[in-house]
Order: structure tokens, then C-alpha cells, then sequence
């Protein structure tokens, strides 16, 4: 039976269009041609501009033949060449792959392998792993473009022309692609592959240009945002960033260094109105030297995701003039897809339960349709309680497509109609989630589960504690017990003993470290503190 509110016309192209955020450059360049859209040390490039060589990359790339489904990939810093690629790429159909600039040989061998790239665009910094990595991938025939920026000097060129030699190749009135279908890819990211080969996760249209409006209405962001990229625009694509500041025909400020000095000198210089970072970024804006530190100049809005923020540490950079919005996601969820959305009545609240509440991951992002906490097994919905553990579950259209070339992940990862994070947590009353742990990171110590996020939250604390990691060590009487790992403050003088008493103040003594080891923590590219290096060391202790 017809549905009474049919008319005698299908979809046709003046009511339907393919969601794509390629739209948003077009958008951006028609209406603000002379706005500056992208600052680099000294280069500044307009809207009119940045369309124009995203349009020579796209012809250039074509005219060599790469085309729908074709991969290329890309190994930079954040500057320009890599955000041009985020829009020059998907222009012919071809599918971006943003390379981890922290990765090794035989993994980056290993991903331009899996992903079949055919184009390879790399920053000369870069040129010692990816000369490496070449002479181990079985495709000898990848055109290799070279970045020559001028904001650095060092390495060698490997390719056959620099990436400005290569747009030269190209038109500016390109007549790009728009995408057939929306559920057409966009982008392939690679899990970190903490064990085993990393995984290839495929983003399509529909996603990229949903989760790049999500960020702008959860974020509130308006006007003309000036952004600073602080966060990795090979990390799920800088969160889809790339493409929301555009769509906001904002300016993006390129950072190739990310240090407290550089931050402060891009935030006073440029007026930056938002970024985005790990804990760890948090860790060097609270932690710069006074000669680093510059005034801001307005409140700062600053997103954080990656690993669960303290809320002491929330609060420090909440109290120098920052306004921090915590996200929650994975690369399977194109970056964010849950924020601990702010309400009112809370402003009155005292700075540390402002921080606590803070520091949950919240609810639902606009653009996500289904956020749970459950049952790994049988999917049924946890109590929000605050208490009872369950893993946390995804469902919507910024879900990725799935895992490339592996149906058999993929299977698992979407069973139950639901994606699967391996993440673990508790609802709240209010339905907000708060994470507890990953599933492989719990302790299990004499049959209680400890959450390593609520020592390690305790131990931010202290106030001589700069990072904080808890692992499980192995105990022939409990059979696991808390071991924390603790980098101080520069000079200061604090013992294991210290550690475990201050602790102790705040903790049921069982959840209470062991044992207490100082030094550096090991971390990806984004930040996350590599815990399985960690659990190893644990593991070794005597």
C-alpha cells in the first residue's frame, strides 16, 4: 500500500543531494573568497585560494590516472599539503589515508600494503621511516609526492616532484566529482594495533559531513572560529575538524610543533578561539614556564578526548582561562560521539564537582543516534546507577562503514546491530556515561574489579604529579594488584611511600598502588598513555 504522503516523484536532484563535506570548501570559497582560511608560520591562504589548489590536487591526482576507490596516502605534520588533501582527494572518489607520523617502518609498510596506496604525498621530515618502509612494501610502483616546507629544514626528498610542483599540474577550474552515493568512502584511518596488525576503519560521505556539523552544534561554534591544530589531522581525521571549521569558513592555524610555547605564541598571535587536544596537550598549557606563557586573549574553548581527563587536571586548566568540553569516541566513531553536554545549574557548583562532573563522558552526540551502556554479552541495558559496570555501545550514521578487508572484525564489532567500543563503564541517574575502564585494563585484586581511571584520577591529585598511569602486576596472593606509573613535577622530591599514603586518604585500601614507579610514560601520537608497554613492565617487576 502506497503511503498517503507520496507524490508521483522519486528523489530527483532539486530535493536530493548526496551529503558530502566537499560542499563545505565550495560553500566557504563562493561566499567568503577573500576571508583567510589557512595561516603557516608566514603563508596565508584565502578561501578563493585554498579551493583553488584543492582543485589542482584533485586534476593533478587524476591526470595520473587515480580515480573512485583509488588510495592515497598521506605522512605530514599538521600544515597545509595534509588539509588540502581532506577535500583534493575525495574530489576525484579517491580515498584519503592520513598516515601516524609516529609510526614505524614495518607498520606504515604494513598499512600502505593493506590499503593498497597508489599515492603517497610525505613530508621530507619524515624521510628516513618512510625511505625505510618503501624499500619493505610490496608496491614498488606508489607515486611519492614531497612536502617541502619551508618552515622546516632537514631530510631528503624521495619523490619524483615536490607537492607544489605537483599542483602545478593541475587546474584550479577542476570540475570535481560529487559523490554517487554518500555511503561512498571518504577516508581509511588504522587503529593504533596495539596488538597485532592495526585494523583499516573506512569513513564514508554521510559520516564525515554529520559528525562535521555534530562538532559545530555541540560546540556551539558560530562565526568565523579560529582554530588551532594542536590535534593530529591523521587522527580520525582531526576528529572531522578539517571539515567543520570550513563549513564555519573559519580560519585553520596550522601548529607543525606542538609545544606550551608555540600554543600560547599561536593563541596570542592569532586570536585562536578553539582547539582541540589530549590530556596530554591539557598536561603542557597547565605545566608551561612562565617564559612560555602568554596572556589569553578571551576565554579559550578547548575540547579533550583521548584519555580520560582527571578532573583535577580539568580543573587547573579550567582555572588559567580555558573552557574545556569533554568528548568521548573512537576512530570507529569518527573521533567524538558523545560529550558530557554542560547545564546551568552546574556554574553555581563549587570549581572541583564542576570538574568531576566534567569529567564524564556524557551523553549522545546530535548527530548519534544510540549511546549504551550494557550487558557485552546479551546487550541488556545496565541499571544507571552509577555502579554497575557494562560495556559501551554505539549506534548511528557516524559509525563507520567497517573494518577494510576484514569481514570477520567487522562481524564482531557490529554484533547485535550495535558497535562493540571494548570499552567499559557505568550510567549515571542523569544518563550520562562515565568511563571506568577499558575491558583488557580492569584489576582484578582478590575478586574486586578496580578501575585503573579511579586511582589514577586520585593520584592527578597530588600535587606534584604530572602523569599518571595504573596498570595490573601480577600477585601470587591477590592475583592482580593496582601498579602505578607516576612522572613528577621538574625538582620535585616525592617517594612510593608518599604516593600510597596520599592515596590512601582518598581510597579504599585495596584499590590503593602497590607499587610505584617514576619516569616517563610512554604514549602514541594522540596522546594515550601506552598501557600494554606498561603492563609489560609491570609484569617484570620483582
Amino acid at each position: 500500500m502506497a503511503h498517503p504522503y507520496d507524490t508521483h516523484l522519486d528523489k530527483n536532484p532539486a530535493n536530493f543531494v548526496a551529503l558530502t563535506p566537499l560542499h563545505f570548501l565550495e560553500r566557504a570559497a563562493s561566499v567568503y573568497p577573500a576571508r583567510v582560511a589557512v595561516i603557516h608560520g608566514e603563508l596565508r591562504f584565502t578561501w578563493a585560494e585554498i579551493y583553488a589548489r584543492a582543485r589542482r590536487l584533485g586534476s593533478a591526482l587524476a591526470k595520473r590516472g587515480i580515480g573512485v576507490g583509488d588510495t592515497v596516502a598521506v605522512m605530514a605534520p599538521n600544515v597545509p599539503a595534509i588539509f588540502e588533501a581532506h577535500f583534493g582527494v575525495p574530489m576525484i572518489g579517491a580515498v584519503l589515508n592520513a598516515l601516524n607520523i609516529r609510526l614505524d617502518a614495518e607498520a606504515l609498510a604494513f598499512i600502505l600494503d593493506h590499503g593498497e596506496a597508489r599515492v603517497l604525498i610525505t613530508d621530507r621530515e619524515f624521510s628516513g621511516v618512510i625511505k625505510k618502509a618503501l624499500t619493505m612494501t610490496a608496491r614498488k610502483d606508489i607515486l611519492v609526492i614531497d612536502i617541502d616546507d619551508p618552515a622546516y629544514s632537514g631530510g631528503e626528498l624521495l619523490g619524483e616532484m615536490t607537492y607544489e610542483a605537483f599542483l602545478e599540474t593541475g587546474d584550479s577550474d577542476f570540475a570535481w566529482r560529487w559523490p554517487a552515493d554518500e555511503w561512498e568512502a571518504i577516508a581509511l584511518n588504522y587503529t593504533s594495533g596495539t596488538t597485532g596488525n592495526p585494523k583499516g576503519v573506512v569513513y564514508h560521505h554521510r559520516g564525515a559531513y554529520l559528525n562535521a556539523i555534530g562538532n559545530a552544534m555541540t560546540w556551539g561554534m558560530s562565526g568565523h572560529p579560529v582554530y588551532l591544530w594542536t590535534l593530529p589531522m591523521f587522527h580520525c581525521n582531526g576528529w572531522c575538524f578539517p571539515w567543520t571549521v570550513t563549513a564555519l569558513a573559519g580560519t585553520h592555524v596550522c601548529l607543525r610543533r606542538v609545544d606550551a610555547a608555540h600554543m600560547f605564541a599561536a593563541i596570542e598571535a592569532h586570536k585562536v578561539t578553539h582547539l582541540c587536544g589530549a590530556p596530554i596537550v591539557m598536561g603542557l598549557l597547565i605545566n608551561a614556564s612562565d617564559a612560555d606563557r602568554r596572556p589569553l586573549p578571551h576565554q579559550v574553548e578547548f575540547m579533550t578526548a583521548a584519555a580520560p581527563p582527571p578532573a583535577a587536571v580539568i580543573g587547573r586548566l579550567e582555572s588559567q582561562g580555558f573552557k574545556i568540553t569533554h568528548v568521548y569516541g573512537l576512530t570507529e566513531v569518527y573521533g567524538p560521539a558523545s560529550v558530557c553536554s554542560w547545564h546551568e545549574e552546574w556554574d553555581e557548583l563549587p570549581l572541583d564537582e564542576r570538574a568531576r562532573l566534567k569529567a564524564r563522558q556524557g551523553v549522545r552526540y546530535v548527530m548519534e543516534e544510540g549511546l549504551m551502556v550494557a550487558d557485552p554479552t546479551t546487550l541488556e541495558p545496565c541499571p544507571k546507577d552509577g555502579v554497575t559496570m557494562g560495556e559501551v555501545f554505539f549506534r548511528g550514521n557516524v559509525v563507520m562503514k567497517g573494518y577494510l578487508k576484514n569481514p570477520k572484525a567487522t562481524d564482531e564489532a557490529f554484533a547485535g546491530g550495535w558497535f562493540h567500543t571494548g570499552d567499559l563503564g557505568v550510567w549515571h541517574a542523569d544518563g550520562y556515561l562515565e568511563l571506568k575502564d577499558r575491558s583488557k585494563d580492569i584489576i582484578i585484586s582478590g575478586g574486586e574489579n578496580i578501575s585503573t581511571i579511579e586511582v589514577e584520577g586520585v593520584l592527578y591529585q597530588h600535587p606534584d604529579v604530572v602523569e599518571a598511569a595504573v596498570v595490573a602486576r601480577p600477585d601470587e596472593k591477590w592475583g592482580e594488584t593496582p601498579c602505578a606509573f607516576v612522572m613528577l613535577k621538574d625538582g620535585a622530591s616525592v617517594s612510593e611511600k608518599d604516593i600510597i599514603d596520599f592515596t590512601r586518604q582518598k581510597l579504599a585500601h585495596f584499590k590503593c598502588p602497590r607499587t610505584v614507579v617514576f619516569g616517563p610514560l610512554p604514549k602514541t601520537s594522540t596522546g594515550k598513555i601506552q598501557k600494554f608497554i606498561l603492563r609489560e613492565t609491570a609484569k617484570g617487576l620483582g
